[in-house]
C-alpha cells in the first residue's frame, strides 16, 4: 500500500510519521497520481506546524508542490491519460506515494524536465513571474535586487528577471549561495547581512537605485532595501520568514515609491483567466529550458523530517526535495 507523511494534529517534522496511506480510486474529472518527487519548502514545514496563515483540516499530510505519474483517470478526464507526467499542487497532500488531483489542476511535464526539477518548479517560478511581470510591471532595462537569492523563489526571480531583460543584483548570505545565484544568471551579487550592503547595492549599479526589488525573507532586510529604491520603485514582499518588517510609512512618500503584496494563490481565486495564462507561460518557457530550479539535497520519504528541517532552516543554497519510494 502506498504511504504518506501524515499526523493527526500539527507540529514540528518530528510529529509526523510515515503510515500506509490509499487515496482510492479517482472520481469524475480526477485522476489518480503515483508521485515520484515533493518540493519541500519553508511555507510547506510552517503549515504542518500549524503556524502558517490558514490552518487545513487533520489530519494533515504537508506538501504543496510534486511530480508524479498518472496511473488511473476518473469519468469525463480526457486531457489525461496513464502513464502522463505531471506537476501537482496542493493546500497540502503531496509528501505521499499516492494521492488523487482535479484533472483540470495539473499540468504536463515538458520532455526535456526531470520529475524530480519539475517537482520544485511551478510554484517558484509562476510566484517569481506573477511578481514581476504582473505585480511590479518590470519594464526591460530596470535593474532588480533579490533578496534570498539562492532560494526557491529568489532563485526563480533570478532567472525570470533575466527572462524579461532586467540587470539582476543578487543577495545572498554566504559564497556558496553567492555562487549558485550568479550560475542562475544575476549579474552582480551582494553579501546579506554586510555592514556595508547598501553601498555594495549601490556600487553594483553603478552608484543608482534600484528599480525593483523583490523581498522573500523580511525582517531587517525589508527597511534596508526599500531604501535603495528610487524615483517610482516597487518592492514585492514574497513573505517574511525572518520576520514582519516594521516600515516607516515616510519612505514610500518621500520616495514616490510602492510596497507592493504578492499573493499566488489569491490572484488564482480572484483572477483564474489571467492566472491560467500565467500558467501556460511559464510552462511554455520551461519546456524551452530558458527556467531551470537549483536543487541543493535530495531526501527520501523515510527522511522526512530531515529533509523538511533543511527546508525549514535555510541554510541549502537551492532547493529540497523528497524522493518517494514509487520513483524506482
Amino acid at each position: 500500500m502506498p504511504r504518506a507523511v501524515l499526523a493527526d494534529a500539527f507540529g514540528p517534522p518530528e510529529s509526523y510519521a510515515l503510515r500506509e496511506f490509499d487515496p482510492g480510486a479517482p472520481g469524475e474529472g480526477e485522476v489518480r497520481v503515483a508521485l515520484r518527487a515533493a518540493g519541500v519548502s519553508y511555507v510547506d514545514v510552517l503549515t504542518a506546524m500549524g503556524q502558517y496563515q490558514f490552518r487545513p483540516p487533520l489530519p494533515f499530510i504537508p506538501g504543496s508542490e510534486a511530480a508524479g505519474v498518472v496511473e488511473a483517470v476518473g469519468e469525463g478526464v480526457t486531457e489525461l491519460v496513464v502513464g502522463d507526467r505531471v506537476f501537482c499542487g496542493g493546500l497540502g497532500g503531496l509528501f505521499a506515494e499516492a494521492n488523487l488531483f482535479k484533472a483540470a489542476g495539473l499540468s504536463k511535464i515538458p520532455e526535456a524536465m526531470d520529475l524530480e526539477t519539475a517537482a520544485v518548479f511551478p510554484v517558484n517560478y509562476m510566484t517569481a513571474y506573477y511578481a514581476l511581470a504582473y505585480r511590479a510591471r518590470a519594464q526591460a532595462g530596470e535593474t532588480l535586487l533579490v533578496l534570498g537569492a539562492a532560494g526557491g523563489t529568489g532563485y526563480a526571480a533570478v532567472q525570470v528577471g533575466k527572462h524579461l531583460g532586467l540587470t539582476v543584483i543578487a543577495s545572498a548570505s554566504s559564497e556558496e549561495k553567492r555562487s549558485v545565484a550568479l550560475a542562475g544568471g544575476a549579474d552582480a551579487v551582494v553579501r546579506t547581512g554586510a555592514d556595508d550592503w547598501r553601498d555594495q547595492v549601490k556600487a553594483a549599479n553603478g552608484g543608482r537605485p534600484v528599480d525593483i526589488v523583490f523581498d522573500p525573507v523580511g525582517g531587517d532586510a525589508t527597511e534596508l532595501a526599500f531604501r535603495n529604491l528610487g524615483y517610482d520603485g516597487r518592492h514585492l514582499v514574497i513573505g517574511f520568514p525572518a520576520g514582519i518588517a516594521r516600515l516607516p510609512t515616510n519612505l514610500p512618500l518621500l520616495k514616490s515609491a510602492s510596497l507592493v503584496g504578492v499573493q499566488m494563490r489569491d490572484h488564482a481565486l480572484k483572477r483564474p483567466a489571467e492566472a491560467e495564462q500565467l500558467r501556460r507561460t511559464v510552462m511554455a518557457l520551461a519546456g524551452e529550458g530558458i527556467f531551470s530550479p537549483a536543487i541543493a539535497e535530495r531526501h527520501d520519504i523515510e527522511d522526512f523530517a530531515a529533509a523538511m528541517n533543511a527546508a525549514f532552516g535555510g541554510r541549502t543554497a537551492g532547493r529540497v526535495v523528497l524522493r518517494m519510494a514509487s520513483g524506482g
